[in-house]
Formats: structure tokens, sequence, C-alpha cells
């Protein structure tokens, strides 16, 4: 169930000062690279007073990110994409066309310098973005993202959804989250995603939700402003 974002926890995450982050949608895949080059200077400029926010969304080419928890074993298919090792928390995971990436750059000196509290941001942004459209989520104890019961007759399972990876440095966020519009969901077989092996892996279009990235862009917008304030459109990096 969604919290409240007025709750104690979650009413600190918008800035003390109301002013609003960038919101950025980038159209054309964008290599992981170039996105993590960005980010160190962005969140450096954050850091230093020199640029503002920034919520900037994309999709990537095919590829896994190894996290700094990953173990060497979750790489089941070392050769069937190209694997980047990162500095954000969590293990492996995989981007590609139809997932939608949203790297947060926020600068927590401003929203409570609480990195629970974010985190917890995060999971409840892409819970209330999911409810746009229908789809019950919630987070479970001991496993990290977003996560959906599935049932059928005389069965049940629960699958991932969503994923999140972040990293703060000098109070300021990078890396984000993402969410499974309409991946190609045989691609995280290549490892072990977020190094849970006895639960499966969904999207919205796999759960009969025929959403498109832009309407997917429409909810989490949507949900971001009840969590951590308002957004301004601005142009996309690449």
């Amino acid at each position: 169930m969604l919290a409240d974002p007025l709750n104690s926890e979650l009413l600190k995450l918008h800035r003390d000062d109301d002013r609003p982050a960038e919101w950025a949608v980038s159209r054309d895949y964008v290599p992981y690279d170039a996105a993590e080059a960005f980010m160190e200077a962005r969140v450096a400029a954050i850091a230093a007073g020199e640029a503002s926010e920034l919520v900037w969304l994309l999709e990537h080419p095919p590829l896994y990110t190894a996290g700094v928890s990953a173990r060497d074993e979750d790489l089941l298919d070392a050769g069937r994409f190209p694997v980047h090792r990162t500095g954000r928390g969590g293990q492996f995971t995989y981007h590609g066309p139809g997932q939608r990436v949203a790297y947060v750059m926020l600068d927590l000196n401003r929203r409570g310098k609480d990195v629970r509290a974010f985190v917890r941001g995060l999971e409840q942004w892409l819970i209330g973005g999911l409810s746009e459209f229908g789809v019950e989520a919630d987070v479970r104890e001991g496993r990290v993202g977003v996560w959906v019961e599935r049932k059928g007759p005389g069965w049940a399972r629960e699958d991932k959804i969503a994923a999140i990876g972040v990293k703060v440095r000098k109070w300021v966020s990078f890396h984000g989250i993402s969410l499974n519009v309409e991946p190609n969901l045989e691609h995280f077989g290549g490892i072990v995603p977020c190094g849970i092996q006895e639960h499966g892996v969904t999207s919205l279009v796999d759960l009969g939700v025929l959403a498109t990235l832009d309407e997917a862009d429409a909810a989490l917008k949507t949900s971001f402003r009840r969590l951590f304030g308002d957004v301004q459109e601005a142009a996309a990096p690449f």
C-alpha cells in the first residue's frame, strides 16, 4: 500500500526551499559509460551549488551492471551483453530497451539528510507510479526493489517489477531506479537479478498493462511530485 507522503519520515524529502528539480527525458539509447560520466560531473556540480537537482529518464542498450555487492557467480552468461562494474549499491541488474531507467540526482542536504528515508521514498515513488495503472506493488523484507504478487488456479508467486540501486556522495544522490515497462524479460536470464534466485521478473506489459514509456513517465512524474515536490522540464543531457 502506498505510504502517506505526509508522514514524518517522507515529509522531509521535499526540499526545504521548495525549489523544483529538473526533469529530463532522453529519446535515444544512452551508453552506460556516458551516463555514468555525466552523473559524476552533475553530482559534483550539485554538491558545489553550481547545478540544479535532476531526475533523468532514459533507456540503455542491452547491458548488465554490477553493484558493490555483486557476486561473480550471479553472472550466468558473461558473454551475452556488456557488463559494467559500478559504484552503486546492490548486485547485478539488467538494463535495456523497454525499461525506464531514472537517474535521481537530488541534494539530500536540502531534503533531510536521511538515506533510509530517501530509499524508502524511491520505493514509494515506484509503488505510487504503478498504482496509476491499477497495479498493486509493495516492498518485501530482505529484498531490494518493488514486487507484485501474481496468482492463478492453484499457484501464487512474487515477481520483481522494479529495481533500486543508489549511491550518495556529499549528501547528493545518483544512480536510481529502473521500472520494467516492456523489456525483453528473457534478457534477465544472463544474471541472477539482485542475487535472488527463487523469484521471477515481470513488467507492466507482462502483467497485461499495455503502457508506453511516455505513459509510464507521466505516472512516475505524478508520484514523484507527491513525495519529492514539483519538477520543471529540462533538456536531456543526451
